[in-house]
Formats: C-alpha cells, sequence, structure tokens
C-alpha cells in the first residue's frame, strides 16, 4: 500500500499543478518582477498548493499512524498545523500580508503541534553521560525550532526549484534515517511528502512554469520541521544535531542572513541579495548550475547527517567540526 501511496501522491502532484497555476492567476498570486528577484516576468506562486492537496492524497490512501495509544491524535494534529501554515502562505501569496502575520500564522500552527500532538524535545542524553532537561524551556525551545525550520526554507526559495530540490533531498535523508531507527509512520509521511514536491518539481525546475510561493516554501519548512522532532526527540546529543545538518544547506543560509542584516543594522526580516544563491550567480555561475550545486552541497549535508548518526562518538565529533570548517571557508570564499 505505501507504493501505492507514493505513486499516486506524485501523479496527483504532477495533474494538479497547473490547474494550481490557473488558479493563482484567477485570484492574483502571482510574482511580479523586481530588483531582487532573477525572473523577468509576471509568475504564478501558489505551487505549494499543489503539493499540499497530493500530500494529502497520499496520506488518505496509506493512513500511517505512529504507535502508542492515541495515535490518531498525532497525525491530525500534523494536519490541522500544516493546514494553518497553507491558509497563512496562501494569504501571503495572494495579499502579501505583513510578517507579523505570517510569525502569528506559525506560531498558532506550532502550539497546535506542541499542545494537541504533544510533540516536545523534553531531554537530551550528553554525549559522555548525564541528561540535560528542558523542563519548562521544551515548550518554547520546540516552538523555535518549528518557526526556525519553517522560515528557513522560505529563506532558500530564490530560484527556480531551489526550495523544493533542497527540501526534497532533506526529506528523503530524514526518511532514511528514520527508517535506521525503527520509526516507520516518520518514514511514510516524509516519503509520501518527497513524493509530492518531486511531482511539483516538474513544473517548477527551471525554467520554471510556477513558484511554490509561501504556500509551498512554509508548509514543507513545517513538515520537514516537525517530522525531526517527531524522529529525533528525547535522544542523545547528536541525533539532535543530525537534523541541523541534514537542513545544512537554509540553516547556514538564515544563520548568516541574520549575521549580515545585525551587522547592517536591518530588520531581520529585511530582504536582501546576499544569499548563498544570490553570491554563486554573483560569482558566474547560470540559474540551472547554481541550482544544481545547491543541490550537491544539501546532498552532502543529507549524507554527512547520515554517516554522523551510525558514527561513534569520536568519528561523529570530528566529522562535525569538519563540517564547521568547510562551512566557514565556503562561506569566506563566495563572499
Amino acid at each position: 500500500m505505501i507504493y501505492v501511496s507514493l505513486v499516486m501522491a506524485f501523479i496527483v502532484a504532477i495533474l494538479i499543478t497547473p490547474l494550481v497555476k490557473r488558479l493563482a492567476f484567477r485570484i492574483g498570486a502571482v510574482d511580479a518582477p523586481n530588483y531582487r528577484k532573477v525572473h523577468s516576468r509576471i509568475m504564478p506562486r501558489l505551487g505549494g498548493l499543489a503539493i499540499f492537496i497530493a500530500f494529502l492524497v497520499g496520506l488518505a490512501i496509506l493512513r500511517p499512524l505512529p504507535d502508542g495509544d492515541n495515535s490518531y491524535v498525532m497525525p491530525i494534529a500534523i494536519i490541522l498545523g500544516a493546514t494553518i501554515i497553507v491558509l497563512t502562505g496562501m494569504l501571503d501569496d495572494v495579499f502579501e500580508i505583513s510578517a507579523k502575520s505570517k510569525l502569528i500564522g506559525q506560531l498558532i500552527a506550532a502550539f497546535i503541534i506542541v499542545f494537541v500532538g504533544d510533540i516536545q524535545i523534553h531531554f537530551i542524553n550528553l554525549p559522555f553521560g548525564g541528561k540535560l532537561e528542558f523542563g519548562l524551556l521544551s515548550i518554547p525551545f520546540t516552538i523555535i525550532w518549528i518557526v526556525g525550520i519553517t522560515n528557513a526554507i522560505n529563506l532558500i526559495d530564490g530560484l527556480d526549484g531551489l526550495a523544493a530540490g533542497v527540501s526534497t533531498i532533506a526529506l528523503v535523508t530524514l526518511s532514511c534515517m528514520a527508517f535506521i531507527l525503527g520509526d516507520m509512520f516518520v518514514v511514510a509521511t516524509a516519503a509520501i511528502l518527497a513524493c509530492s514536491t518531486i511531482g511539483f518539481l516538474f513544473h517548477n525546475f527551471y525554467p520554471a512554469k510556477i513558484f511554490m510561493g509561501d504556500t509551498g516554501a512554509l508548509f514543507l519548512g513545517f513538515m520537514i520541521s516537525v517530522l525531526s522532532l517527531l524522529g529525533f526527540k528525547g535522544v542523545t546529543m547528536f541525533s539532535f544535531i543530525v537534523p541541523v545538518i541534514m537542513l545544512g544547506v537554509p540553516i547556514s543560509d538564515t544563520f548568516f542572513a541574520i549575521v549580515r542584516r545585525f551587522r547592517n543594522k536591518q530588520k531581520w526580516t529585511a530582504p536582501d541579495k546576499s544569499h548563498l544563491h544570490h553570491c554563486l550567480i554573483g560569482l558566474g555561475f547560470s540559474h540551472r548550475q547554481t541550482v544544481l550545486l545547491i543541490y550537491g552541497i544539501a546532498t552532502l549535508f543529507g549524507l554527512a547527517a547520515v554517516t554522523i548518526s551510525v558514527a561513534k562518538l569520536w568519528g561523529a565529533i570530528f566529522l562535525i567540526a569538519v563540517i564547521l570548517v568547510l562551512i566557514e571557508l565556503f562561506v569566506e570564499v563566495i563572499g
């Protein structure tokens, strides 16, 4: 049954995206070119709705449930939170709502995950013994994680197929690591979402016919943040670091964007043209080359995450140190 759900999610995404494209033009969910954008014509930007619908179809066919009592509550909370995120993204794609309004939608979705779905990081087992208990901080820590990753995916959505491809790589990595840990709910859910996104990529890869918009970027970021919490909550310090490594491209890009805006005394929400993809294009790479290069970087991060998850303690420490050094060198080279 899982293969049927994966194939159906993929096919539905391919077939429904042109319909969503028509809807986007009809309701005014379009993206006009400006000095920050790389496209030169008006583009529909509601594509994330196609990903969401395809994902729901795949879930409806398979109906995966986590282990434990009241196992239906968690999937309902995830779907409800995702629906709020998608509605928030759609409002932004149509009306361009304020950053505060988007944040409110994200916080509502995050609270549903924490309080209805009961998904929290309560503690982390330290590598040299002992346990780090979060106590009352588990709730704000979990909410910050969800909101942070949700926006990290949104920030890299600057080139045709970039956010969708990086998200797909992260979801495949997440599914593989969940399989190693034996969490079949995360395996199935991440795989269905990955297939939905791949189907959408047929219309979104360069030259794109439609953008995913905030509807897609926020939805994918939200789902990746929640699924990574499900797969790695309450385990070792390095298991907690694994999803950070897995999402190395959007997290590092977001981190340096915050640092850059702090140094320039700008608002953290202020847009600029110094993200990773902007810098690579500035170095002379074509649009397609830049996207494929970032795909390669994201894949390396994914492989590193899987390696760390199965490595011995000192091997994991060494690999994390190497990754940090390489990130710094890469950032210095591309400016």
